[in-house]
């Protein structure tokens, strides 16, 4: 009964703390004159990338490998296909030149590096398992990706006087937004994704077919709420640059930090979902060039729905 109740109030406060850190976020651009993108692609990336790192790091300690590698992945296939699927859906979403042409290209290398790793054992018989040297590569790659951010908050005009008075909050307020928003993050998914585990249990599930379904979406719930509050805000940047960083956080950065604790072991399908992965990613980047270009149309978001729900099908099939 007790998972039952916390698996509501996890949503509860999921819902609330995706509110208290697009505000935080949206005034915490304004009044210091940063662009939205910058800080949907670190902070805000980083706090609703939280609850994988969480899932994933509890998983290899307890040697559940498995649950590690489908929450990863599988969260990343949500936030493109079911998270901006949904944004879009809502309201069509522009995209900057920059996030088409180097973010989400970016995107694509992580899940690319990824997907090397996992044909390792097909071409040179290392263990079929992302290792720790691997590990410490996609950490490295990690730092490429923030020295880019850090370059691009420089390179990026400031905001004038008047805009950078728009902020509706004082300092504080921010502060206590962003650490409130991350706190209710933090314990409404592992509230959520704990409660989830234990009802799927019960129905006699496997841990992959938990950990790519069941945990991937509930440890995605927090860019959920993030982006569609920010889709409907208007704050598009950072509905998009949410979900971008927050896959780029999930490959370089929670898949190296988990690898150096402990191999994530593979699982046998591991090519097909990592095929997956990219392919949506490359589809996200197509749909940039159809026309009215640069804009995430309403049907392009329903047919990402759509192929979620097909994806989601194979999962239960394949078992």
């Amino acid at each position: 009964m007790l998972e039952y109740i916390l698996f509501v109030f996890g949503l509860a406060l999921l819902i609330k703390g995706g509110d208290w850190l697009v505000d935080g976020a949206s005034s915490l651009a304004k009044r210091f004159g940063v662009p939205a993108l910058v800080i949907g692609l670190t902070i805000v990336a980083f706090g609703t990338s939280l609850p994988e790192m969480i899932v994933s790091i509890m998983a290899v300690t307890q040697g559940s490998t498995d649950i590690a590698f489908g929450n990863i992945v599988g969260s990343n296939i949500a936030n493109i296909l079911l998270i901006l699927g949904l944004a879009a859906a809502i309201t069509p979403i522009a995209v900057q030149r920059s996030t088409i042409w180097k973010e989400i290209p970016f995107s694509f290398l992580a899940a690319a590096l990824l997907f090397s790793f996992a044909l390792g054992p097909y071409l040179d018989g290392t263990p079929n398992a992302v290792l720790r040297s691997e590990g410490l590569v996609l950490l490295m790659v990690f730092c490429i990706f923030l020295y880019y951010v850090i370059e691009m908050a420089r390179a990026a005009p400031k905001a004038t006087s008047a805009e950078m008075g728009l902020h509706r909050h004082s300092g504080w307020i921010i502060a206590l937004m962003l650490v409130g928003g991350l706190a209710a993050l933090y314990f409404g998914g592992r509230w959520t994704v704990d409660g989830a585990v234990f009802i799927a249990r019960q129905l006699g599930l496997s841990e992959f077919l938990i950990s790519a379904t069941i945990i991937a979406i509930g440890t995605s719930l927090p860019e959920l709420v993030t982006t569609v509050m920010a889709a409907r805000k208007n704050d598009v940047d950072l509905a998009v640059g949410n979900i971008i960083g927050s896959n780029i956080f999930n490959i370089l950065w929670v898949m190296g930090v988990t690898a150096i604790i402990a191999p994530v072991a593979l699982a046998s399908t591991a090519l097909i979902d990592l095929g997956v992965l990219l392919g949506v990613t490359f589809l996200l980047f197509a749909f940039m060039f159809l026309k009215p270009k640069h804009e995430l149309r309403r049907w392009q978001g329903i047919t990402f729905l759509v192929l979620y729900a097909g994806y989601l099908v194979f999962l239960v099939v394949r078992g």
